[in-house]
């Protein structure tokens, strides 16, 4: 599962191939979670509230390039890294 960003102790994974609907998985000190990338809701998991908000802010302002780099993924393309939260 490729890692495409990384901020705050979060990192933030797209798996290969993986199952609709366009999701992120997201580890950060021993949580884990998969979040929509529509919308920023969990749809998987647990996410401490601090973290919680910043990747439904990080997926917000990154939503173009998650859902290019979900469409490559689903496809088995090469991936490129997002840039994390200012």
């Amino acid at each position: 599962m490729p890692q495409i960003c990384y901020f705050y102790g979060i990192t933030i994974y797209i798996q290969f191939m993986d199952h609709n609907p366009p999701h992120i998985h997201v580890v950060y000190q021993g949580m884990k979670a998969q979040y929509k990338i529509e919308n920023g809701e969990i749809m998987a998991g647990k996410m401490s509230n601090r973290a919680h908000k910043l990747i439904q802010e990080w997926i917000e302002i990154r939503k173009v390039q998650l859902n290019q780099v979900w469409n490559l993924a689903s496809t088995g393309q090469q991936l490129f890294p997002i840039e994390p939260l200012d």
